[in-house]
């Protein structure tokens, strides 16, 4: 049994005022940003002095526990004292993890915080190797007795799940003296993520391009995505593409060693453990058939047909003689149309009524204030999340800058939020943290009513494109493109698992291939997007994590559909269906909790869903240009 802290999902919102909130902040100083606009950290700790002592209450609670070996064939009563033991450990981790990650996260700058944050992933590591003797020793016990135990004592009912389902991965599981052995090497299969992130971030050193304007910029990450965006002259975007893109080309070689050590460690470990694929090893936690995988990417490969209509509809209608890669973030249409905080924050409000009630009042709750860290200041990370505190609730950081993807962001991680609010309301702890599998069908559920409210205020059809835009976009980048990557590592994967050889060559005609295959004709793919792979973090931090965007995209178009559409009492069922999902935490495997929300994800329909929606918004696109003047 491990602990582990999900970076989507959590809240439980404290009291905080429905006043109007004041107008963004001119200032990008902390302190001068008006304290509803900012976090309040009292709720998980009052002060450093106290997280010091939550630190030494859980060496405490690691020692008492570390005691507790041997102990489980005692009886049910021996079984519910180790259980609950774990649930004081993990409900005390939320806090020691969360405290100094969320500083940290608002000011990186600050190095104090980010020496207690490393801190605590050190005691991660030592709760790892202390708790590792625990699932071996409960296999020991034979599975009739256990089942028995769990019909005799009320108590453990809230264990059920976890308990049989460590007998379900049996098979799976070594001796206490293997489970010890690979979880001392834990850290050390790190080492080519580490090294992947100094390559990629700390030693890197991006190049500079003179313009035709003479200015001259230096490509890094966000200054080359600026450029895209922003710059009319595709010659230049060319440029600055090849140049950067080809910044990671000149040290492909030692990517494709990093990267290889990714993929070799991840097939160690699932003969380790007696698997017969990398896939399935990384599926079986969650009980995902290895089908799911594989329907997905055949299904979206052979499905590209509105993929590559899309990329000709902009090719046209950004009046371009060819269309590359690059030119995917130039915007079509241009607008100064703004979209403040409170405006956006009545508008995701509204969009959700048709979830009931008790939802709306619980998100008014959340995103009137308090627990939403909503805009930029110096030394603050980028992105948006949601994180959980067990106990506490959700934490949701922003970078809100009035833009309508800001409007988007905003209703995206609130139904993160929303979601850990009603598990964490419903479920015990030992349920309460749900899959990174079921989690963005919350955040994309929300988006698309957001999507429909909007439509539903505007007839303009430059602002309809936009938005259309948009939710065509967020296909591309949430379904199609995480597609892709899958389909790339899963056949990076099998190779090593064949015993094939990784270069750098094979690397780049496999993702070269791959564009080519998915874009067809619609899109000239340059030669240096064959490196393309060397850029993607998730390849080298969290292989055959990517497909579950897709499948989540694919989860929440059904669902929504389901609520949205036939009659009255059909769509009632499904909201219901849905809300006991989002109150269904880590109750039970996500496939199950799925199929019972009414997505079965095994079956191609699903997945053909997304594409016929993708189909219908570009040629409702298509539409609304042609009226646009």
């Amino acid at each position: 049994m491990k602990m582990s802290i999900a970076v989507t999902g959590a809240l439980c919102a404290a009291a905080v005022t429905t006043a109007a909130i004041a107008a963004k902040p001119t200032t990008r100083n902390r302190a001068e940003i008006p304290a509803e606009f900012r976090w309040d950290f009292s709720a998980i700790y009052p002060s450093w002095a106290a997280w010091e002592e939550g630190m030494k209450e859980m060496d405490a609670r690691m020692d008492a526990f570390v005691k507790l070996q041997g102990t489980l064939a005692q009886g049910p009563e021996a079984l519910l004292k180790v259980y609950q033991s774990f649930d004081e450990i993990g409900k005390l981790q939320y806090r020691l993890y969360r405290y100094p990650q969320l500083q940290r996260d608002v000011d990186t700058r600050d190095q104090a915080v980010a020496g207690r944050f490393q801190r605590m992933n050190a005691v991660f590591a030592k709760f790892d190797t202390a708790s590792a003797w625990f699932t071996p020793e409960l296999l020991k016990i034979p599975e009739a007795t256990a089942t028995a135990w769990l019909a005799q004592t009320p108590a453990l009912a809230p264990y059920r799940f976890p308990i049989l389902d460590a007998y379900r991965r049996k098979a799976h599981v070594l001796d206490d003296k293997g489970e010890r052995l690979l979880s001392l090497a834990g850290q050390f299969n790190d080492v080519p993520q580490s090294i992947y992130q100094e390559l990629s971030t700390s030693d890197i050193k991006f190049p500079s391009l003179r313009l035709e304007d003479g200015s001259e910029v230096v490509l890094s990450p966000g200054n080359y995505a600026a450029l895209l965006e922003k710059n009319r002259n595709q010659a230049e975007r060319g440029k600055a593409a090849a140049a950067h893109v080809g910044t990671y080309g000149a040290t492909a070689h030692t990517y494709a060693a990093i990267y290889n050590g990714t993929l070799q460690r991840d097939w160690y470990l699932a003969r380790s453990r007696n698997f017969e694929t990398t896939l399935d090893a990384a599926l079986d936690g969650n009980a995902i058939p290895p089908a799911v995988v594989e329907t997905l990417i055949e299904a979206t490969r052979a499905g590209s047909a509105p993929f590559q209509r899309y990329a000709r509809l902009r090719q046209k209608l950004l009046g371009l003689p060819s269309y590359h890669l690059y030119d995917a973030f130039q915007p079509i249409f241009r607008t100064d149309k703004s979209y403040p905080f409170e405006q956006a924050r009545e508008l995701a409000l509204a969009s959700i009524a048709p979830l009931g009630d008790d939802y709306v009042t619980k998100y008014k709750r959340f995103v009137s204030g308090g627990r939403i860290d909503l805009y930029e200041n110096d030394g603050k990370r980028s992105g948006a999340y949601s994180a959980g505190v067990y106990g506490v609730g959700p934490y949701m950081l922003m970078n809100y800058n009035d833009t309508l993807d800001a409007a988007f962001t905003l209703a995206h991680e609130a139904g993160h939020s929303m979601h850990t609010v009603l598990s964490y309301e419903t479920q015990p702890f030992v349920t309460a943290g749900y899959t990174i599998f079921v989690a963005e069908v919350a955040s994309t559920i929300n988006e698309r009513f957001l999507l429909d409210q909007m439509l539903k205020q505007t007839s303009d059809p430059k602002e309809r494109f936009l938005l259309l835009q948009h939710a065509v976009d967020s296909i591309v980048g949430t379904f199609y493109t995480q597609v892709l990557f899958a389909d790339f590592e899963l056949r990076a994967h099998r190779l090593v698992e064949k015993g094939q050889p990784l270069t750098t060559d094979v690397l780049n005609k496999l993702y070269a291939g791959l564009l080519k295959e998915y874009w067809g004709d619609a899109v000239t793919v340059d030669d240096f997007y064959k490196w393309t792979w060397a850029r993607i973090s998730h390849f080298f931090n969290s292989p055959y994590y990517v497909y579950q965007y897709a499948t989540c995209f694919a989860s929440s178009a059904q669902l929504y559909s389901a609520m949205t559409t036939g009659s009255a009492d059909s769509r009632k069922a499904a909201t219901e269906r849905y809300l006991t999902l989002l109150k269904s935490g880590g109750n039970d495997h996500p496939m199950t909790q799925l199929k019972k929300a009414g997505v079965d994800l095994t079956q191609r329909a699903t997945i053909q869903a997304v594409i016929d929606q993708m189909d219908r918004l570009v040629a409702e696109m298509e539409s609304e240009a042609a009226k646009i003047r």
